[in-house]
């Protein structure tokens, strides 16, 4: 499994090659579009990030403290509740 960093770090460098490009066009309205799409995009990924964090299974040293799906999904509901 990718780590966190190596997923953020991939999208970093796509919308940078993106923004790149457009700034050598000098097309002002799509760097202005990336780096509003770039925003909305790590924090959908980090929001997907944690969900899976929550979702991993715990490691067999301590399986004492296993946490039953069903307090994995209110954990998950919790993430994603809009504040």
């Amino acid at each position: 499994m990718r780590s966190r960093d190596r997923v953020l770090q991939s999208l970093e460098n796509v919308y940078r090659a993106a923004f790149a490009a457009a700034e050598t066009t000098g097309d002002a309205e799509r760097m202005e579009a990336l780096d509003m799409e770039y925003q909305r995009d790590q924090l959908q990924l980090e929001i997907l990030l944690d969900i899976r964090e929550v979702l991993r299974p715990e490691p067999e040293d301590s399986a004492d403290r296993t946490i039953s799906l069903l307090e994995k999904a209110q954990s998950i509901r919790k993430l994603t509740k809009l504040r």
